[in-house]
């Protein structure tokens, strides 16, 4: 019995310190996922801890249980919305773009490692796919705002690409241990097996799943574990009938949070605690399993490997994906250097340990240094590169806080906090004034709070900087209204990304060009911006997308509820010098009109 107390006491205290170093993490800017690693390993055997683990089988089982909860978790924040913007791309990246950085990266493996093509070929499929858990992780850690094209493109890609790197695993390991064994029509019909039926359990268990969560009452904290349950069930079911279990969870995932239920609040809430309890549990354990020696000992190939993966293969892999779909060479660049490796290849690795496969200790080193590697050089730079590649676009104002209430099955309110800036149109201006623009005609303020006292509002009461306002609104209002509480810097970073001229998608281009002066092509003149838009980007245009004329550029600056281009940024460079030029500290910017 004390044993047990001892064994909870420890695994207990791991997650402790875990959860605790997460704000050194975020402090540092190093990746969480490198924070459990390097919890596992100081208290494994080499470690001050001394724990001696190395069962592959329970640490495959705990890998594969926590991935299928990071993948429903995932799917379930992937909005239809992302996945009609990215659906072509992310499923080019995840089937063609791992095929190609397996071909690259098994070529450049098996000449340097100087081993055999089928053993070569397979360490590059357990590396060949991008992590869902690093990069959701990161991505909404990065601190930045990424262009919705981009950021949907990774996390659609990341989601889907694990099916493709299983099958290519499960092929090479079946080369490689009876060469006799398949054969073309037998490795196709396994991946049209595995894409199909993987598809087919998703879409069937996350339609039972969602009508379930619509018609049954519980208490909030067991949404969650009903939605994970069931989730398992559909990964094991899809997996023991040849299909992809890890396709089937993020399809059911997406297909139920996708659907408007009263219940959609307290399972996020709660589906977030359960996915870094995945987490956690995942990678503290794969840190126990690993012997930091032996890592030590493979360093330098699993670094020239790696390196040969971050500046070569994957390159080579997005570009040739992305080559036919309206990307600008430097977000190609991004989505390039955003190929975090993660757990799902050091699970992987694990297979042909268990398969018995000669020489498996050294791919299972080898794959967990480039994990390591890939981590610390694109993980902790995911800031910096959409910075510097500028792929970012200007802070949004948005809510503090967001609560949904239902008032009936179909009926709900938005109960939203919004902080009042220094400079804004909500300083000196009367909550209720806020709401007298049609669009937030139904609004009602609920609480108005000043240095954390609720403040009785009365006819004269004027909002002040740092103010806290609560507002109910019918609908989803928040992004919008909050540009009322927006001050000057939030201003001026917008009309500096986007221009200081906004024009109405309706506009031909020859109004345009008679207006400012811009020179355009004769074929192009009757054409109004967004025909333009439309034959660039197709039916899913998405704030960012810029088309380039000479010097000057117009942007996308505001969608619709619909989804169809509401405002143009028309941005001249020298509009823009001469402004700054007559510009004076003393003189703020002027601010946008309110909508």
């Amino acid at each position: 019995m004390q044993s047990i107390q001892i064994i909870l006491l420890i695994f207990a205290f791991l997650f402790f310190v875990s959860i605790v170093a997460t704000r050194l993490s975020a402090h540092f800017g190093m990746p969480l996922l490198l924070v459990f690693l390097g919890v596992g390993m100081l208290a494994g055997e080499e470690g001050v801890g001394g724990i001696v683990y190395d069962s592959f089988f329970s640490a495959t089982f705990i890998g594969q249980f926590a991935l299928a909860i990071i993948l429903l978790d995932g799917g379930l924040r992937t909005q239809m919305s992302s996945i009609k913007i990215a659906v072509k791309p992310a499923v080019t990246l995840a089937t063609w773009g791992v095929v190609a950085t397996v071909i690259s990266l098994g070529l450049f493996t098996t000449f340097f490692l100087k081993i055999d093509w089928q053993l070569g070929f397979l360490m590059a499929a357990i590396v060949g796919s991008t992590d869902a858990a690093a990069v959701f992780s990161l991505l909404r850690n990065s601190g930045v705002r990424l262009h919705s094209r981009i950021l949907s493109t990774l996390e659609v890609e990341s989601g889907a690409n694990d099916p493709m790197a299983i099958f290519l695993v499960t092929a090479l390991l079946t080369l490689v241990t009876d060469p006799q064994g398949g054969g073309a029509a037998g490795f196709l019909k396994m991946l049209l097996l595995q894409m199909g039926l993987g598809f087919l359990i998703g879409f069937v268990a996350g339609k039972i799943l969602a009508w379930i969560l619509r018609k049954i009452a519980l208490a909030e904290g067991l949404y969650a574990l009903m939605i994970a349950s069931g989730g398992l069930m559909a990964f094991a079911l899809s997996n023991l009938l040849g299909g992809s279990g890890f396709l089937s969870v993020y399809i059911a995932g997406i297909i139920i949070g996708n659907t408007r239920s009263p219940a959609n609040e307290p399972l996020l809430n709660v589906m977030d605690g359960l996915a870094w309890l995945a987490q956690a549990s995942m990678f503290l354990v794969l840190g126990l399993l690993v012997t930091p020696s032996r890592l030590f000992e493979e360093s330098f190939d699993a670094l020239i490997i790696a390196a040969f993966l971050i500046f070569v293969a994957r390159p080579l892999a997005v570009y040739s994906s992305l080559l036919w779909f309206p990307f600008k060479k430097r977000e190609v660049a991004y989505i390039s250097w955003v190929g975090l490796r993660g757990a799902v290849p050091i699970t992987l690795a694990m297979m042909p340990l268990m398969a018995g496969v000669p020489n498996s200790r050294l791919f299972f080193d080898v794959v967990f240094s480039v994990v390591i590697f890939s981590l610390l050089i694109q993980g902790t730079t995911i800031g910096l590169m959409a910075r510097k590649l500028k792929v970012v676009l200007p802070p949004q104002p948005e809510p503090l806080q967001s609560k949904a209430i239902w008032l009936t099955e179909k009926l709900n309110m938005h109960l939203q906090s919004f902080a009042v800036e220094k400079s804004s149109p909500a300083e000196n201006s009367h909550p209720y004034a806020l709401t007298r623009p049609k669009a937030f005609q139904h609004g009602r303020l609920f609480a108005l709070i000043r240095e954390g006292k609720s403040l009785r509002v009365g006819m004269n009461t004027r909002m002040q900087a740092e103010d806290v306002a609560w507002f109910i609104f019918p609908e989803d209002k928040g992004e919008d209204f909050a540009q009322q509480f927006a001050g000057y810097a939030q201003n001026d970073n917008e009309q500096e990304f986007f221009g200081d001229i906004e024009v109405k998608p309706y506009v031909r281009m020859s109004e345009l060009a008679e207006e400012y002066g811009l020179q355009i092509a004769e074929e192009d003149a009757e054409r109004t911006l967004g025909d333009m838009f439309r034959e660039r980007f197709g039916d899913v245009p998405v704030a960012g997308d810029a088309l380039k004329i000479n010097d000057s550029e117009i942007i996308i600056k505001e969608l619709d509820d619909r989804g169809y281009i509401k405002w143009l940024g028309l941005k001249i460079p020298e509009r823009r010098e001469a402004a700054q030029e007559t510009d004076t500290e003393d003189t703020p910017p002027p601010l946008p009109p309110m909508l």
